[in-house]
Protein backbone atom coordinates (compact mmCIF):
# COMPACT_ATOMS: atom_id res chain seq x y z
CA UNK A 1 0.00 0.00 0.00
CA UNK A 2 0.94 3.68 -0.90
CA UNK A 3 2.00 5.93 2.32
CA UNK A 4 -0.32 8.61 3.02
CA UNK A 5 1.67 11.52 2.24
CA UNK A 6 2.15 13.92 5.89
CA UNK A 7 3.86 17.49 6.14
CA UNK A 8 4.33 17.23 10.33
CA UNK A 9 4.12 20.51 12.18
CA UNK A 10 6.96 19.79 14.92
CA UNK A 11 7.32 23.42 15.93
CA UNK A 12 8.21 23.33 20.28
CA UNK A 13 6.90 19.51 20.00
CA UNK A 14 9.06 16.85 21.98
CA UNK A 15 10.48 14.29 19.79
CA UNK A 16 12.55 11.10 20.91
CA UNK A 17 15.74 10.16 19.39
CA UNK A 18 17.27 6.82 20.68
CA UNK A 19 21.02 6.61 19.45
CA UNK A 20 24.25 8.45 20.44
CA UNK A 21 26.06 7.67 16.77
CA UNK A 22 25.91 9.87 13.59
CA UNK A 23 23.07 8.74 12.25
CA UNK A 24 21.19 9.65 15.29
CA UNK A 25 23.40 13.25 15.11
CA UNK A 26 21.64 13.31 11.41
CA UNK A 27 18.11 12.72 12.50
CA UNK A 28 18.31 14.71 15.44
CA UNK A 29 19.94 17.77 12.90
CA UNK A 30 16.95 17.42 10.98
CA UNK A 31 14.40 17.45 13.65
CA UNK A 32 16.28 20.54 15.22
CA UNK A 33 15.13 22.32 11.58
CA UNK A 34 11.97 21.53 11.75
CA UNK A 35 11.98 23.35 15.55
CA UNK A 36 11.14 20.53 17.19
CA UNK A 37 12.39 19.75 20.90
CA UNK A 38 14.65 17.31 20.64
CA UNK A 39 15.54 14.43 23.26
CA UNK A 40 18.49 11.91 22.70
CA UNK A 41 18.81 8.96 24.80
CA UNK A 42 21.89 7.14 24.95
CA UNK A 43 24.70 5.54 26.86
CA UNK A 44 27.80 7.63 24.79
CA UNK A 45 26.67 10.81 22.48
CA UNK A 46 29.09 12.07 19.27
CA UNK A 47 31.22 14.91 20.21
CA UNK A 48 28.63 17.04 17.93
CA UNK A 49 25.21 15.72 20.58
CA UNK A 50 27.70 16.50 23.17
CA UNK A 51 28.04 19.97 22.27
CA UNK A 52 24.45 20.79 21.38
CA UNK A 53 23.56 19.50 24.71
CA UNK A 54 26.18 21.67 26.35
CA UNK A 55 24.24 24.33 24.10
CA UNK A 56 20.73 23.38 25.38
CA UNK A 57 19.71 22.78 21.69
CA UNK A 58 18.85 18.91 22.64
CA UNK A 59 18.10 17.10 26.00
CA UNK A 60 20.31 14.09 27.18
CA UNK A 61 18.63 11.56 28.35
CA UNK A 62 21.82 8.93 29.79
CA UNK A 63 21.65 5.47 29.93
CA UNK A 64 20.31 2.43 28.11
CA UNK A 65 16.89 2.80 26.65
CA UNK A 66 13.99 2.75 28.83
CA UNK A 67 10.60 2.76 27.38
CA UNK A 68 9.98 5.82 29.91
CA UNK A 69 11.97 7.82 27.48
CA UNK A 70 8.85 7.93 25.14
CA UNK A 71 6.37 9.53 27.53
CA UNK A 72 5.21 12.92 25.74
CA UNK A 73 7.17 12.26 22.52
CA UNK A 74 4.70 13.10 19.34
CA UNK A 75 7.79 10.89 17.03
CA UNK A 76 10.48 8.20 18.11
CA UNK A 77 13.24 7.42 15.89
CA UNK A 78 15.31 4.49 16.64
CA UNK A 79 18.85 4.68 15.58
CA UNK A 80 20.69 2.28 17.62
CA UNK A 81 22.25 0.49 15.14
CA UNK A 82 21.39 -2.73 17.25
CA UNK A 83 18.31 -4.82 15.71
CA UNK A 84 16.58 -6.02 18.77
CA UNK A 85 16.74 -2.12 20.40
CA UNK A 86 14.96 -1.11 17.55
CA UNK A 87 12.51 -3.85 17.04
CA UNK A 88 11.77 -3.21 20.30
CA UNK A 89 11.37 0.22 20.42
CA UNK A 90 9.57 0.27 17.48
CA UNK A 91 7.26 -2.26 19.59
CA UNK A 92 6.48 -0.39 22.74
CA UNK A 93 5.64 2.87 20.73
CA UNK A 94 3.41 1.25 18.58
CA UNK A 95 1.37 -0.17 21.93
CA UNK A 96 1.87 4.17 23.12
CA UNK A 97 0.03 5.08 19.41
CA UNK A 98 3.48 6.88 18.79
CA UNK A 99 4.38 7.13 15.08
CA UNK A 100 8.01 5.44 14.70
CA UNK A 101 10.67 5.39 12.50
CA UNK A 102 13.52 3.18 12.63
CA UNK A 103 16.40 3.77 10.69
CA UNK A 104 16.70 1.23 7.35
CA UNK A 105 13.68 -1.31 8.94
CA UNK A 106 10.69 0.38 6.65
CA UNK A 107 8.78 -3.06 8.15
CA UNK A 108 9.16 -1.98 11.43
CA UNK A 109 8.09 2.07 11.15
CA UNK A 110 4.75 3.70 10.97
CA UNK A 111 6.45 6.33 9.40
CA UNK A 112 9.10 7.00 6.73
CA UNK A 113 11.85 10.38 6.64
CA UNK A 114 11.61 11.27 2.72
CA UNK A 115 14.37 12.91 0.34
CA UNK A 116 13.47 16.88 0.85
CA UNK A 117 14.00 19.50 -1.24
CA UNK A 118 13.60 22.67 0.72
CA UNK A 119 13.29 26.01 -0.83
CA UNK A 120 11.21 27.47 2.06
CA UNK A 121 7.98 27.76 2.27
CA UNK A 122 8.43 24.94 -0.48
CA UNK A 123 9.16 21.92 0.16
CA UNK A 124 9.27 18.80 -1.95
CA UNK A 125 9.32 15.58 -0.27
CA UNK A 126 10.15 11.68 -2.08
CA UNK A 127 9.93 8.77 -0.96
CA UNK A 128 9.73 4.98 -2.06
CA UNK A 129 8.39 3.76 0.74
CA UNK A 130 11.60 2.65 2.14
CA UNK A 131 12.26 0.69 -0.12
CA UNK A 132 14.94 2.30 -1.97
CA UNK A 133 16.28 5.29 -0.24
CA UNK A 134 19.53 5.59 -2.95
CA UNK A 135 16.98 6.25 -5.53
CA UNK A 136 15.68 9.09 -3.82
CA UNK A 137 18.06 10.73 -2.76
CA UNK A 138 19.24 10.74 -6.35
CA UNK A 139 15.94 11.82 -7.09
CA UNK A 140 15.45 14.49 -4.63
CA UNK A 141 19.39 16.11 -6.44
CA UNK A 142 17.60 15.71 -9.88
CA UNK A 143 15.06 17.78 -8.80
CA UNK A 144 16.70 19.96 -6.97
CA UNK A 145 18.94 20.90 -9.50
CA UNK A 146 15.88 22.28 -11.40
CA UNK A 147 14.06 24.18 -8.64
CA UNK A 148 15.11 27.70 -8.67
CA UNK A 149 16.79 28.78 -5.13
CA UNK A 150 14.83 31.96 -6.13
CA UNK A 151 11.27 30.37 -5.47
CA UNK A 152 11.29 30.73 -1.82
CA UNK A 153 11.75 34.52 -1.31
CA UNK A 154 9.66 34.77 -4.31
CA UNK A 155 6.75 32.68 -2.18
CA UNK A 156 7.21 34.76 1.37
CA UNK A 157 7.02 37.59 -0.64
CA UNK A 158 3.48 36.26 -1.90
CA UNK A 159 2.27 34.95 1.30
CA UNK A 160 3.34 38.25 2.74
CA UNK A 161 1.05 39.82 -0.38
CA UNK A 162 -1.70 37.52 -0.67
CA UNK A 163 -4.44 39.67 0.98
CA UNK A 164 -3.70 42.60 -0.77
CA UNK A 165 -3.63 40.44 -4.18
CA UNK A 166 -7.09 38.54 -3.57
CA UNK A 167 -8.41 41.84 -2.78
CA UNK A 168 -7.38 43.72 -5.61
CA UNK A 169 -8.34 40.26 -7.99
CA UNK A 170 -11.33 38.88 -6.28
CA UNK A 171 -11.91 37.89 -10.08
CA UNK A 172 -10.38 33.65 -9.49
CA UNK A 173 -9.71 33.62 -13.27
CA UNK A 174 -7.49 37.22 -12.89
CA UNK A 175 -6.06 36.31 -9.86
CA UNK A 176 -4.59 33.56 -11.52
CA UNK A 177 -2.81 35.43 -14.11
CA UNK A 178 -1.58 37.93 -11.89
CA UNK A 179 0.06 34.80 -10.12
CA UNK A 180 1.54 33.76 -13.93
CA UNK A 181 3.26 37.69 -14.46
CA UNK A 182 4.34 36.57 -10.44
CA UNK A 183 5.93 33.83 -10.64
CA UNK A 184 7.48 34.73 -14.47
CA UNK A 185 8.11 38.28 -14.67
CA UNK A 186 10.60 40.55 -13.64
CA UNK A 187 9.47 40.25 -9.56
CA UNK A 188 11.49 36.40 -9.87
CA UNK A 189 14.66 38.18 -11.75
CA UNK A 190 15.03 40.93 -9.42
CA UNK A 191 15.05 38.05 -6.53
CA UNK A 192 17.72 36.13 -8.61
CA UNK A 193 19.90 39.03 -8.65
CA UNK A 194 19.59 39.65 -4.89
CA UNK A 195 17.88 42.73 -5.10
CA UNK A 196 14.79 42.23 -2.86
CA UNK A 197 13.70 45.67 -2.09
CA UNK A 198 13.57 46.11 -6.26
CA UNK A 199 11.16 43.17 -6.77
CA UNK A 200 8.88 44.41 -3.92
CA UNK A 201 8.78 47.66 -5.41
CA UNK A 202 7.87 45.64 -8.61
CA UNK A 203 5.52 44.01 -6.80
CA UNK A 204 3.80 46.46 -5.47
CA UNK A 205 3.46 48.63 -8.81
CA UNK A 206 1.74 45.94 -10.02
CA UNK A 207 -0.76 45.38 -7.94
CA UNK A 208 -1.24 49.55 -8.25
CA UNK A 209 -1.81 49.33 -11.90
CA UNK A 210 -5.24 49.04 -13.39
CA UNK A 211 -4.65 45.92 -15.03
CA UNK A 212 -2.42 42.79 -14.63
CA UNK A 213 1.08 43.52 -16.17
CA UNK A 214 1.28 41.91 -19.84
CA UNK A 215 3.91 39.17 -19.73
CA UNK A 216 7.37 40.71 -19.99
CA UNK A 217 10.08 38.94 -21.89
CA UNK A 218 13.91 38.95 -20.80
CA UNK A 219 16.75 37.38 -21.91
CA UNK A 220 19.72 35.02 -19.80
CA UNK A 221 23.13 35.09 -21.57
CA UNK A 222 24.30 31.30 -20.62
CA UNK A 223 27.79 29.70 -21.01
CA UNK A 224 27.71 26.90 -22.21
CA UNK A 225 30.96 25.70 -21.35
CA UNK A 226 33.45 23.52 -23.78
CA UNK A 227 30.45 21.05 -24.74
CA UNK A 228 30.35 18.44 -22.07
CA UNK A 229 27.00 18.98 -20.85
CA UNK A 230 28.18 17.70 -17.29
CA UNK A 231 29.88 21.23 -17.01
CA UNK A 232 26.72 23.19 -16.76
CA UNK A 233 25.90 24.97 -13.91
CA UNK A 234 22.74 24.52 -11.72
CA UNK A 235 21.65 27.87 -12.92
CA UNK A 236 22.53 27.22 -16.29
CA UNK A 237 20.80 24.24 -16.96
CA UNK A 238 17.26 26.45 -15.15
CA UNK A 239 17.63 28.67 -16.95
CA UNK A 240 17.59 25.88 -20.54
CA UNK A 241 14.55 24.00 -18.85
CA UNK A 242 12.50 27.70 -18.53
CA UNK A 243 13.38 28.86 -22.05
CA UNK A 244 10.78 29.69 -24.68
CA UNK A 245 13.44 30.52 -26.89
CA UNK A 246 17.02 29.15 -27.59
CA UNK A 247 19.62 31.66 -29.66
CA UNK A 248 22.93 29.40 -29.73
CA UNK A 249 25.99 29.37 -31.30
CA UNK A 250 27.68 26.71 -33.54
CA UNK A 251 30.18 25.41 -30.86
CA UNK A 252 27.43 24.34 -28.70
CA UNK A 253 27.22 20.60 -28.54
CA UNK A 254 24.05 18.72 -28.68
CA UNK A 255 24.43 17.05 -25.70
CA UNK A 256 24.12 20.19 -24.24
CA UNK A 257 20.94 21.44 -26.77
CA UNK A 258 19.05 17.93 -25.04
CA UNK A 259 19.01 18.97 -21.87
CA UNK A 260 17.09 22.18 -22.94
CA UNK A 261 13.24 22.52 -22.69
CA UNK A 262 11.32 20.08 -25.25
CA UNK A 263 8.85 22.57 -26.47
CA UNK A 264 11.39 25.65 -26.39
CA UNK A 265 12.72 27.12 -30.01
CA UNK A 266 15.80 26.44 -31.07
CA UNK A 267 17.53 29.11 -33.44
CA UNK A 268 21.00 28.53 -34.96
CA UNK A 269 23.10 31.56 -34.81
CA UNK A 270 26.31 29.86 -35.63
CA UNK A 271 29.80 31.85 -36.27
CA UNK A 272 31.95 29.15 -37.78
CA UNK A 273 34.91 30.45 -39.69
CA UNK A 274 34.05 29.20 -43.27
CA UNK A 275 30.71 28.30 -43.01
CA UNK A 276 27.09 29.80 -41.80
CA UNK A 277 27.85 33.06 -40.58
CA UNK A 278 24.61 35.19 -38.39
CA UNK A 279 25.60 38.49 -38.24
CA UNK A 280 25.64 40.18 -34.87
CA UNK A 281 23.11 42.67 -35.79
CA UNK A 282 21.15 40.20 -36.80
CA UNK A 283 21.27 38.26 -33.16
CA UNK A 284 20.26 41.41 -31.57
CA UNK A 285 17.20 42.09 -33.93
CA UNK A 286 16.39 38.29 -32.90
CA UNK A 287 17.10 39.02 -28.89
CA UNK A 288 14.78 42.08 -29.57
CA UNK A 289 11.86 40.38 -31.09
CA UNK A 290 11.56 37.34 -28.96
CA UNK A 291 11.82 39.68 -25.77
CA UNK A 292 9.42 42.17 -26.61
CA UNK A 293 6.77 39.57 -27.55
CA UNK A 294 7.04 38.44 -23.81
CA UNK A 295 9.57 35.02 -24.25
CA UNK A 296 11.99 34.27 -22.00
CA UNK A 297 14.98 33.72 -24.34
CA UNK A 298 18.57 31.91 -23.54
CA UNK A 299 21.53 33.55 -25.59
CA UNK A 300 23.45 30.11 -25.26
CA UNK A 301 27.25 30.24 -25.79
CA UNK A 302 30.06 27.91 -26.15
CA UNK A 303 32.52 28.67 -22.93
CA UNK A 304 31.43 31.73 -20.76
CA UNK A 305 29.82 34.79 -22.53
CA UNK A 306 32.46 37.48 -21.43
CA UNK A 307 35.54 35.63 -22.81
CA UNK A 308 35.27 36.37 -26.56
CA UNK A 309 31.94 35.42 -26.55
CA UNK A 310 30.96 39.21 -27.36
CA UNK A 311 28.65 39.08 -24.43
CA UNK A 312 28.92 42.66 -23.13
CA UNK A 313 28.07 43.97 -26.86
CA UNK A 314 25.13 42.09 -26.60
CA UNK A 315 24.06 43.26 -22.66
CA UNK A 316 24.70 46.87 -24.33
CA UNK A 317 22.04 46.68 -26.60
CA UNK A 318 19.53 44.90 -24.41
CA UNK A 319 20.26 48.09 -21.72
CA UNK A 320 19.57 50.26 -24.27
CA UNK A 321 16.95 48.61 -25.75
CA UNK A 322 15.31 48.19 -21.85
CA UNK A 323 14.95 44.19 -22.01
CA UNK A 324 15.73 42.77 -18.98
CA UNK A 325 18.85 40.75 -18.61
CA UNK A 326 20.94 38.18 -16.38
CA UNK A 327 24.47 36.12 -16.69
CA UNK A 328 24.74 32.89 -16.09
CA UNK A 329 29.22 32.45 -16.72
CA UNK A 330 29.96 29.19 -18.20
CA UNK A 331 32.97 27.56 -18.06
CA UNK A 332 35.72 29.20 -20.43
CA UNK A 333 37.85 26.87 -23.01
CA UNK A 334 41.04 27.90 -21.64
CA UNK A 335 39.91 26.40 -18.11
CA UNK A 336 38.17 23.28 -19.57
CA UNK A 337 40.66 22.31 -22.47
CA UNK A 338 43.41 23.34 -19.81
CA UNK A 339 41.98 20.56 -17.04
CA UNK A 340 40.96 17.78 -19.51
CA UNK A 341 44.43 17.83 -21.12
CA UNK A 342 46.22 17.70 -17.18
CA UNK A 343 47.97 21.02 -17.99
CA UNK A 344 47.44 23.44 -14.49
CA UNK A 345 47.32 26.78 -16.44
CA UNK A 346 49.42 28.47 -13.60
CA UNK A 347 52.50 26.81 -11.36
CA UNK A 348 53.94 28.57 -8.66
CA UNK A 349 57.65 26.73 -9.99
CA UNK A 350 56.52 27.98 -12.98
CA UNK A 351 53.73 30.24 -14.17
CA UNK A 352 52.29 33.26 -11.95
CA UNK A 353 49.81 34.45 -14.81
CA UNK A 354 47.78 33.49 -17.49
CA UNK A 355 46.73 35.51 -20.41
CA UNK A 356 43.85 34.93 -22.40
CA UNK A 357 44.22 35.37 -26.27
CA UNK A 358 42.39 35.51 -29.24
CA UNK A 359 43.77 34.61 -32.79
CA UNK A 360 41.13 34.83 -35.00
CA UNK A 361 41.90 36.66 -37.75
CA UNK A 362 45.60 38.14 -39.11
CA UNK A 363 44.37 41.61 -38.14
CA UNK A 364 43.90 40.67 -34.35
CA UNK A 365 47.28 39.44 -34.48
CA UNK A 366 48.90 42.20 -35.54
CA UNK A 367 47.43 44.21 -32.79
CA UNK A 368 48.90 42.12 -29.85
CA UNK A 369 51.84 42.93 -28.13
CA UNK A 370 54.47 40.33 -28.85
CA UNK A 371 57.47 41.51 -27.04
CA UNK A 372 55.07 41.14 -23.79
CA UNK A 373 53.61 37.87 -24.85
CA UNK A 374 57.17 36.42 -25.77
CA UNK A 375 58.00 36.54 -21.50
CA UNK A 376 58.71 33.39 -19.86
CA UNK A 377 56.93 32.02 -16.76
CA UNK A 378 53.73 32.82 -18.02
CA UNK A 379 51.01 31.37 -19.35
CA UNK A 380 49.15 32.01 -22.82
CA UNK A 381 46.03 30.62 -23.88
CA UNK A 382 44.73 30.99 -27.67
CA UNK A 383 41.53 30.98 -28.70
CA UNK A 384 39.98 30.43 -32.59
CA UNK A 385 43.91 30.20 -33.46
CA UNK A 386 44.20 26.79 -35.51
CA UNK A 387 44.23 28.96 -38.91
CA UNK A 388 47.36 30.81 -37.24
CA UNK A 389 49.37 28.45 -35.68
CA UNK A 390 52.64 29.66 -38.35
CA UNK A 391 52.50 33.67 -37.21
CA UNK A 392 52.09 32.51 -33.67
CA UNK A 393 54.89 30.62 -33.38
CA UNK A 394 56.71 32.99 -35.49
CA UNK A 395 56.02 35.76 -33.68
CA UNK A 396 56.74 34.32 -30.16
CA UNK A 397 60.38 32.77 -31.54
CA UNK A 398 61.20 36.17 -32.83
CA UNK A 399 60.43 38.29 -29.52
CA UNK A 400 62.56 36.11 -28.12
CA UNK A 401 60.51 33.26 -26.69
CA UNK A 402 62.41 29.79 -26.74
CA UNK A 403 61.74 27.93 -29.82
CA UNK A 404 62.37 25.05 -27.28
CA UNK A 405 58.54 26.47 -25.34
CA UNK A 406 56.57 23.78 -24.23
CA UNK A 407 52.52 23.59 -25.96
CA UNK A 408 49.69 21.49 -26.07
CA UNK A 409 47.23 21.80 -28.47
CA UNK A 410 43.38 20.71 -27.41
CA UNK A 411 41.19 19.72 -30.04
CA UNK A 412 37.48 19.56 -29.03
CA UNK A 413 38.15 19.88 -25.28
CA UNK A 414 36.19 17.77 -23.08
CA UNK A 415 34.38 15.64 -25.61
CA UNK A 416 34.54 12.03 -26.26
CA UNK A 417 36.33 13.15 -29.09
CA UNK A 418 39.53 14.93 -27.31
CA UNK A 419 43.03 14.61 -29.03
CA UNK A 420 45.89 16.83 -27.54
CA UNK A 421 49.03 17.33 -29.41
CA UNK A 422 52.73 18.41 -27.64
CA UNK A 423 55.59 19.52 -28.27
CA UNK A 424 57.90 22.50 -29.38
CA UNK A 425 57.06 25.72 -30.20
CA UNK A 426 59.11 25.62 -33.17
CA UNK A 427 57.45 22.65 -34.33
CA UNK A 428 53.89 23.38 -33.96
CA UNK A 429 52.48 24.15 -37.63
CA UNK A 430 54.09 21.11 -39.04
CA UNK A 431 52.88 18.85 -35.92
CA UNK A 432 49.62 20.63 -36.39
CA UNK A 433 49.13 20.12 -39.97
CA UNK A 434 50.28 16.09 -39.67
CA UNK A 435 47.61 15.12 -37.58
CA UNK A 436 44.92 17.28 -39.35
CA UNK A 437 44.15 19.38 -36.12
CA UNK A 438 40.76 21.13 -37.01
CA UNK A 439 38.61 23.91 -34.73
CA UNK A 440 37.66 24.34 -32.73
CA UNK A 441 41.14 23.90 -30.72
CA UNK A 442 42.45 25.46 -28.06
CA UNK A 443 45.93 26.50 -27.81
CA UNK A 444 48.17 26.63 -24.60
CA UNK A 445 51.70 28.17 -24.55
CA UNK A 446 54.14 27.78 -21.76
CA UNK A 447 56.58 26.08 -19.26
CA UNK A 448 53.14 24.34 -18.02
CA UNK A 449 52.34 22.63 -21.11
CA UNK A 450 54.94 19.95 -20.22
CA UNK A 451 53.23 18.46 -17.67
CA UNK A 452 50.63 17.17 -20.27
CA UNK A 453 53.41 14.57 -21.36
CA UNK A 454 52.88 13.48 -17.31
CA UNK A 455 48.98 14.70 -16.53
CA UNK A 456 47.17 14.16 -19.57
CA UNK A 457 43.95 11.57 -18.60
CA UNK A 458 41.14 12.46 -21.21
CA UNK A 459 41.06 11.36 -24.53
CA UNK A 460 43.80 10.84 -26.89
CA UNK A 461 47.40 12.16 -26.53
CA UNK A 462 49.96 13.05 -29.58
CA UNK A 463 53.25 13.39 -28.58
CA UNK A 464 56.28 14.90 -30.56
CA UNK A 465 58.93 12.76 -31.37
CA UNK A 466 61.26 15.32 -30.09
CA UNK A 467 60.22 16.25 -26.71
CA UNK A 468 61.06 20.06 -26.09
CA UNK A 469 64.17 20.62 -24.68
CA UNK A 470 63.89 21.99 -20.85
CA UNK A 471 64.93 25.49 -20.00
CA UNK A 472 65.69 26.80 -17.01
CA UNK A 473 61.72 27.45 -16.16
CA UNK A 474 60.18 24.33 -17.59
CA UNK A 475 59.03 21.60 -15.29
CA UNK A 476 61.67 19.86 -13.72
CA UNK A 477 61.95 15.76 -14.54
CA UNK A 478 60.76 14.64 -11.64
CA UNK A 479 57.68 16.50 -12.09
CA UNK A 480 56.72 16.25 -15.77
CA UNK A 481 59.81 13.57 -16.54
CA UNK A 482 59.79 16.32 -19.77
CA UNK A 483 63.43 16.75 -19.83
Amino acid sequence: MPLYPLFADLVDRPVLVVGGGVVAERKAEALLAAGARVRVGAPALTATLHEWVSQQRITYLPGRYRKEWQNGAWLVIAATGDPWLNARIAAEGTARRRLVNVVDDPALSSFQVPAVINRAPLQVAISTNGTAPVLARRLRERIESLLDPALGPLLQLAQRYRPHIRQRHPDMAHRRRFYDWLHDGPVRNLLRAAQPALAEHALQVALDAASTPAAVGSVVLVGAGPGDPGLLTLRALRALNEADVILHDALVSPAVLELARRDAARIAVGKRGGGTHTAQDAIHALLLEHARAGRRVVRLKGGDPFVFGRGGEELEFLQHHGIAFEVVPGITAAVACAAFAGVPLTHREHAQSVRLVTAHCRDSLDTLDWAALARERQTLAFYMGVAQLDTVSRKLITHGRAASTSFALVENGSLPQQRTLTGALDELPALARQHAIAAPALLIIGEVAALAHRLHWHGELLESCRRPARSSHQPSAALADAA
